[in-house]
């Protein structure tokens, strides 16, 4: 049997947010966004990220969504300029989960702008998609990645790490997880990884 795909095109709104689909028109944002070692020191990106790798990475976000295959939605406060970019993609539909991924431009950092679109991604994917498990592939060395993950809920898990090459050497990926929604108590705290490592959140 085969899987519905995800739903497109797709808009949704947050707290201070709105999320929508990429248009060819954002090229220009875009490539100003992800140009930037930072961003490529964490992610797969091409580096540097000039107008060709913009092209292709539109054209792959928009064959992807028309696919069906992922989500992946540019960050904005009012429907308007892209500062990021939030995505949902590798679908288990028999294990009902999927892994998501996020990325806010240099100059719109410190905003909340991270957390607001994993959160609203995170509540659709529970909510509206009914996934069960939802993972996040994150460097230990990525300090304000790791505390967007704990704010929104997510929680280290004991995965074996992933090793990844990048254009600024390799990158050692730790999973995290947000299962059905739920909050963790204070004992699952206690005994989470993330939670003896950076300790508890005041």
């Amino acid at each position: 049997m085969t899987a519905d795909p995800l739903p497109y095109p797709l808009r949704l709104t947050g707290t201070g947010i709105v999320l929508r689909e990429w248009q060819p028109e954002d090229l220009t944002d875009l490539i100003a966004l992800l140009d930037e070692p930072e961003i490529a020191r964490w992610t797969p990106m091409p580096s540097p990220f000039d107008e060709e790798s913009g092209k292709a990475y539109l054209k792959r976000a928009h064959q992807g969504r028309t696919s069906g295959s992922r989500i992946q939605l540019a960050i904005t406060t009012d429907g308007g300029r892209p500062l990021g970019e939030v995505l949902l993609f590798s679908v288990n539909h028999d294990l009902r989960e999927a892994e998501l991924g996020y990325l806010v431009g240099h100059p719109h950092r410190r905003r909340g702008l991270a957390s607001a679109a994993l959160s609203t991604l995170s509540g659709y994917a529970c909510g509206t998609l009914r996934l069960r498990r939802l993972l996040l592939r994150i460097d230990p060395a990525n300090v304000p990645s790791t505390l967007v993950a704990r704010r929104c809920g997510y929680w280290l898990t004991g995965e074996p790490p992933i090793v990844q090459e990048g254009p600024y050497g390799p990158t050692r990926l730790e999973t995290w997880e947000y299962v059905d929604g739920r909050s963790a108590t204070r004992p699952e705290r206690q005994r989470n990884v993330a939670y003896r490592r950076y300790g508890g959140r005041r």
